[in-house]
């Protein structure tokens, strides 16, 4: 069991990089695209670990676009 009085890695991460002042345009757009990386690794991930689950979505996400009105 992990110990609750040390940070969790994400939330020592977030503390030790908020700056004092506003976030500039490009901090911004780098965490977007770090975040937007890993979200697509993991959809990755999911892909190869749940290939019938992963169809299914695809399937699904496929007929959305096809009765979507323009």
């Amino acid at each position: 069991m992990p110990d609750l009085e040390e940070p969790a890695e994400g939330a020592a991460e977030g503390a030790a990089r908020t700056p004092a002042g506003p976030e500039t345009d490009a901090e911004r757009r780098r965490r977007r695209a770090q975040f937007l990386r890993e979200l697509n690794e993991a959809k990755a991930l999911r892909e190869r670990v749940q290939p019938r689950r992963a169809r299914a979505a695809r399937m699904r996400q496929a007929m959305r676009m096809r009765t979507f009105r323009w």
